[in-house]
């Protein structure tokens, strides 16, 4: 079984933010930065460290792989700069 840590579902929510802004007058989240929040807050209320996969509903997991997908793309760059 796959975990995520509260560090990483963290970082994920603010990459997110950073790239979908709240927005409007009622600061309303980003679908992946809502969907991200509601198992981040779960975490805290239940004072545990990280959650498994499977638990994530799909809207979640969409934004959890997203994210995923975006800091290889990121790694994959960093990398072959170094190389040069």
């Amino acid at each position: 079984m796959l975990f995520i840590s509260i560090l990483e579902l963290e970082s994920a929510i603010n990459y997110w933010r950073l790239k979908s802004p709240s927005v409007g007058e009622t600061l309303q989240l980003s679908p992946e930065v809502a969907a991200l929040a509601k198992h981040y807050a779960m975490l805290i209320i239940q004072g545990a460290q990280r959650e498994a996969l499977d638990l994530l509903d799909e809207k979640a997991r969409e934004a959890w792989y997203g994210y995923q997908d975006a800091m290889r793309q990121q790694n994959e760059l960093t990398d072959t700069h170094k190389g040069a």
